[in-house]
């Protein structure tokens, strides 16, 4: 499948200097109006929707839209700001990522460049099978049925390409013939995305219990055992603030709030491998990283590091990362929170300040050296 991007808006300055970098990103642009928006929001799936907040009303019913449909819950949006006191507003409304007016191609880059490496982990930690097997799919209406081939599968649904466009909402059984399999399957479900040509989505719907067995047990077979992404050096990325429970990283390609990170830190020949949830974003500045899964263990790897680190002045400390997706369950590291780290409240008490207000308050807290690593 390949990664669509909706971009709504209708200042063509912005429309120029964004449709490239996306293109270059590996995803197909798409422009529309506000009014056409919602129903393109509704009919069809994409992987990132870009809109432009000149419009309150009509943006504030896309991204209703969007949280309303089930095949955008991990569609990624970035809003495209001209006021930046609006910033809160835009988050507030569900935004991912925020771009300011008159777009700075740097500034784009590196915003769309965080956006298109979540798409990609997003797809690689789905548990989908590529599959590629005739399909035949039958309307309940007694329609004449569509033929279509089979794209990839999963034990909630899958991605097929039909022979004529799909209709969202529709209900259907789609049977088809699997490999190693004796018999063929016959699941029903309903069309819940579609494009005009052909791709749709199928999400299952009440499959008799021993046919979901047999599907689990073949995809069990037949999935592809990768292990997953080690995290990448991040040239970009400047570790600035450090401590027991978290992180500041001063990057132009933050993620957005709620982002599950795996991490490495590497200083010599000193490393610390960890996970985080990015807590605060500041769009094109930096991320704050809360440490996640801290266990007593945990801690002391962590302080020794930061011993190592404190030890070895003017080292620079190399930052691996891969982000792993964007959480909706908000969990925090109780173990350490407990310690009276003031790093730590800061980032999980960011809601309370500024953005102008958090970044004057950690200056502060490397000013009383709590940890600079500058």
């Amino acid at each position: 499948m390949s990664f669509r991007a909706l971009l709504v808006s209708e200042d063509d300055q912005a429309v120029e200097a964004l449709t490239p970098v996306l293109s270059n990103f590996g995803l197909n642009v798409h422009r529309c109006s506000y009014s056409a928006a919602v129903s393109f929001v509704t009919d069809q799936k994409f992987h990132a929707v870009v809109v432009d907040f000149d419009d309150p009303h009509n943006t504030a019913l896309i991204f209703e839209n969007l949280s309303n449909t089930r095949f955008h819950s991990r569609a990624l949006t970035v809003a495209l700001l001209a006021d930046k006191t609006k910033v809160r507003n835009a988050f507030g409304n569900g935004a991912n990522f925020v771009l300011y007016k008159p777009i700075d191609e740097e500034q784009a880059e590196g915003t769309l460049r965080a956006t298109a490496s979540l798409i990609r982990n997003e797809r690689r930690s789905s548990f989908r099978v590529p599959v590629q097997v005739p399909v035949t799919l039958t309307s309940n209406s007694g329609e004449e049925s569509i033929d279509g081939i089979l794209l990839d599968l999963s034990e909630e649904g899958m991605d097929v390409l039909a022979s004529r466009p799909l209709y969202c909402s529709a209900v259907l059984k789609a049977g088809f013939m699997l490999p190693d399999l004796l018999s063929q399957l016959e699941l029903p479900g309903e069309v819940v995305w579609a494009n005009p040509n052909g791709e749709s989505g199928i999400c299952f719907a009440d499959v008799p219990e021993n046919t979901r067995a047999t599907l689990r047990t073949w995809l069990a077979d037949h999935a592809r055992h990768t292990p997953p992404q080690e995290p990448a050096l991040r040239p970009d990325c400047k570790l600035t603030d450090l401590s027991i429970g978290g992180c500041y990283v001063e990057t132009a390609s933050p993620f957005p709030e709620r982002t599950r990170l795996l991490m490495k830190l590497r200083v010599g020949v000193t490393e610390l491998g960890t996970s985080g949830v990015v807590r605060v974003m500041h769009p094109s500045i930096g991320m704050g990283i809360e440490f996640t899964r801290q266990t007593a263990d945990q801690y002391r790897e962590t302080a020794d590091f930061i011993l190592s680190l404190s030890s070895q002045s003017g080292n620079e400390p190399e930052l691996l990362v891969s982000p792993r997706g964007i959480s909706f369950e908000d969990s925090q590291a109780d173990f350490v929170s407990e310690l009276g780290d003031p790093l730590l409240e800061l980032l999980q008490n960011h809601e309370s300040f500024s953005q102008e207000m958090f970044l004057e308050t950690l200056q502060r807290q490397r000013s009383g050296e709590i940890l600079e690593t500058q």
